[in-house]
């Protein structure tokens, strides 16, 4: 098959809608159930290319979450911990979840809010333990290299019948040049095939050179995630998991800031006082997920009030307060950033320590490195000069 006919495009207005291959060659793509949209299907070539990418880079099966065509999360098949097991929602499944399984539970876990409804991206076959874990969760579809008959039942039965299933053609390679239209103008580009791999990753410029191999493992996945993110863009990582990403801003500060609020609330779920909260039984996980965002937010009153906490808790929980979230933020240590550009100011590197930071990449280039190099030394960080920029749009 050559062109799929879609219901409309980004918007319902905008119709007709289709996509095709100019080449005359076959859609790699295969519809096995449902009926993908527009931003479905970007969503899913974008992830597709991550997930690729990541698998070949860590040998390790990788699964990343899509909405509105910038990564939620992404992350490798390393073993969830019980505490990691309980913040994703995953500690009634078995232990022994696959390896792909858990690399889906952590790329849905860490940022779960941003997640709702996303589109995922599979490096590996899709196998039942993955399959049951998607079934529960809100989302619209999936893009993976094949499944198994009893995984592709069980997403089959979803959505009374109509998530979106789409099998995708591991040996496929697109042209070298790719184009897209604007307001009737053709734009011509090469492709983005840098390859993000240990040779990328030798300039190290701070006075700590120690790189240790989770850490060059976790820049990886940092950079290939920016790789695919809305521009501007920057990532923090750890353990193997995208924790925080920030897309889209005008303001590489504000990037920043972003994603490091959302790695502070994927580490303030790991604390006790979140941990223990005492949800009623009829609570799904959706409506966990917004309470716990909104207990550890700003303003605690609006699901701690009179009247609020009794519609998702048997008890009315103690206040979280700042000093305390302070302190255990404190505890989080050795996570990596990346910025798909460089650094113009030092106040992006005062925040990422205030979130854990250890390890920076960046590809260098402002007038202002040694500012930055210098910031990056009175934190003991490690920071990599790429000299490559990772915009995408």
């Amino acid at each position: 098959m050559n062109e799929m006919t879609l219901k409309y495009g980004c918007n319902p207005n905008q119709k007709p809608s289709r996509v095709f291959m100019q080449d005359g060659e076959d859609l790699p793509i295969q519809v096995l159930n449902g009926k993908p949209g527009y931003i479905n299907l970007l969503d899913a070539l974008n992830g597709w290319q991550l997930v690729s990418e990541l698998k070949r880079e860590t040998s390790l099966p990788a699964a990343t979450s899509f909405k509105h065509v910038s990564p939620a999360g992404a992350a490798v098949g390393l073993p969830l911990t019980d505490v990691l097991r309980k913040i994703y929602w995953v500690d009634d499944l078995k232990e022994d979840l696959s390896p792909l399984a858990c690399a889906y539970a952590r790329a849905r876990g860490a940022d779960r809010m941003s997640s709702f409804g996303d589109f995922i991206s599979l490096s590996d076959v899709c196998d039942e333990d993955t399959a049951r874990l998607i079934k529960r969760e809100v989302s619209d579809g999936v893009i993976a290299p094949g499944y198994t008959q009893e995984a592709l039942e069980i997403l089959r039965s979803k959505k009374k019948g109509n998530y979106v299933v789409l099998q995708m053609d591991p040996s496929y390679r697109p042209q070298e040049l790719e184009r897209k239209m604007v307001y009737g103008i053709t734009f011509e580009q090469g492709r983005q095939n840098l390859v993000i791999d240990d040779d990328f990753l030798k300039n190290v410029v701070t006075k700590n050179k120690d790189l240790p191999k989770a850490a060059i493992r976790d820049i990886k996945i940092s950079l290939i995630t920016l790789k695919y993110t809305q521009s501007n863009s920057v990532c923090f990582v750890k353990d193997g998991q995208a924790i925080g990403i920030g897309a889209g801003q005008q303001s590489r500060v504000h990037c920043t800031r972003l994603a490091g609020s959302k790695a502070d609330n994927w580490y303030l779920r790991q604390s006790e006082k979140v941990l223990n909260l005492p949800f009623r039984k009829d609570i799904g996980r959706a409506d966990r997920d917004n309470a716990i965002d909104v207990y550890i937010g700003e303003w605690p009153e609006d699901v701690l009030g009179e009247g609020a906490w009794q519609r998702v808790f048997t008890e009315r929980p103690a206040e979280f307060t700042k000093e305390e979230k302070r302190a255990w933020l404190d505890t989080m240590e050795g996570v990596t950033l990346g910025s798909d550009a460089f650094f113009p100011f030092s106040d992006n590197i005062d925040r990422a320590y205030k979130s854990g930071v250890k390890y920076v990449a960046e590809p260098g280039g402002s007038i202002r490195d040694d500012l930055v190099i210098e910031r990056c030394d009175d934190y003991g960080m490690v920071m990599v000069f790429t000299g490559i920029r990772l915009f995408h749009h």
